[in-house]
């Protein structure tokens, strides 16, 4: 071997001269140097809106650049996260998907994108309960009182969500199928929408996130009756869960993540990762989350990729179960 071969071999064997590493290195240094573009999938006000805009507002102040938050509702947040699937690679673009696109996998029959393949996992930012609320008019305190209205005017009660196979349809479905009811869905082009419908009484209840709730039923505009997850919330202790309201083996759990385009450099979801879980675990942050009913999680790419897995499989068993199809 000549003396420069040999150099070279080990030069290659230390990963020194790698081509492919060396240029990601180089795209991580001084970044973020202009915007980044989050998008959220959904409509402004909702859940997930909310925890974007929260976290875009403080990594922004963190970074000196804006983070511009971006709505492009629209199929149950196919359509955004479809825009984000094919934006560049370079860390300007992300988005927040959250658990309703584990459902989308089940649901449609061809999406635009492949939701393992084509994005890479940054971190699950929360996780949370949906909570049952209605409308004022509907003479049902609780949770049973609910479903015998529900079994004695079979067909007239009507749930809202935000949009066919989202987390809170899927909500109501359980419910429906658990209780053996006969209720109408009505699907929405994102949460704030079917709020804004349950408020008016234009639907007599949905299955909302505390974190856009909260408020509402604050103020008497909403009677909560209680939430989906297995144990009660933090953010409102005094709600039974679904279990403890009557509804045996009633179970679900929201979450939101943020997520880049596949291929974005290492480095930069590093960086990203290391900089949006300091923020999740701030008191600031934790005790604004814990007021509306969710909890910080902040993983690993790593973490958050297994997590993604693991609620298509659940899902998809549920979705097959109910026979749910997109509409």
């Amino acid at each position: 071997m000549q003396p420069w071969a040999f150099t070279a071999a080990v030069i290659l064997a230390c990963g020194g001269a790698s081509p492919a590493r060396s240029a990601q290195a180089d795209a991580a240094q001084g970044y973020p140097a202009k915007p980044i573009r989050l998008i959220v999938p959904f409509a402004p006000g909702g859940g997930t809106d909310i925890t974007a805009r929260t976290i875009a507002l403080k990594l922004g102040e963190a970074w000196g650049q804006t983070i511009v938050t971006d709505n492009r509702a629209g199929a149950n947040g196919t359509i955004g996260v479809d825009i984000a699937t094919k934006a560049p690679a370079d860390g300007y673009t992300l988005t927040m998907i959250s658990s309703s696109h584990s459902v989308n996998v089940s649901l449609y029959r061809k999406l635009p994108y492949d939701l393992i393949k084509d994005l890479a996992p940054i971190t699950q930012a929360t996780t949370q309960p949906y909570a049952l609320v209605v409308h004022p008019s509907v003479p049902a305190k609780s949770v049973k009182e609910l479903i015998a209205l529900a079994k004695a005017k079979p067909g007239t009660l009507n749930y809202g969500s935000s949009g066919t196979g989202g987390l809170s349809h899927l909500s109501g479905a359980l419910f429906a199928s658990l209780a053996g009811l006969n209720i109408t869905h009505i699907p929405y082009k994102g949460g704030a929408p079917a709020m804004t419908d349950v408020i008016a009484g234009q639907i007599q209840m949905l299955f909302s996130t505390i974190l856009q709730s909260h408020a509402h039923i604050k103020a008497g505009r909403l009677r909560p009756l209680a939430v989906t997850t297995a144990k009660r919330s933090a953010g409102a202790p005094e709600l039974p869960t679904m279990q403890e309201a009557g509804v045996p083996g009633y179970e679900v759990a929201g979450w939101y993540g943020v997520l880049a385009p596949a291929r974005t450099p290492q480095p930069i979801i590093a960086r990203l990762n290391q900089e949006i879980v300091r923020i999740l675990h701030t008191q600031e942050m934790k005790g604004r989350l814990s007021a509306d009913g969710s909890e910080p999680v902040g993983s690993s790419p790593e973490q958050f990729a297994a997590h993604i897995k693991s609620e298509v499989a659940k899902w998809r068993k549920v979705v097959g179960e109910i026979g749910i199809r997109a509409e």
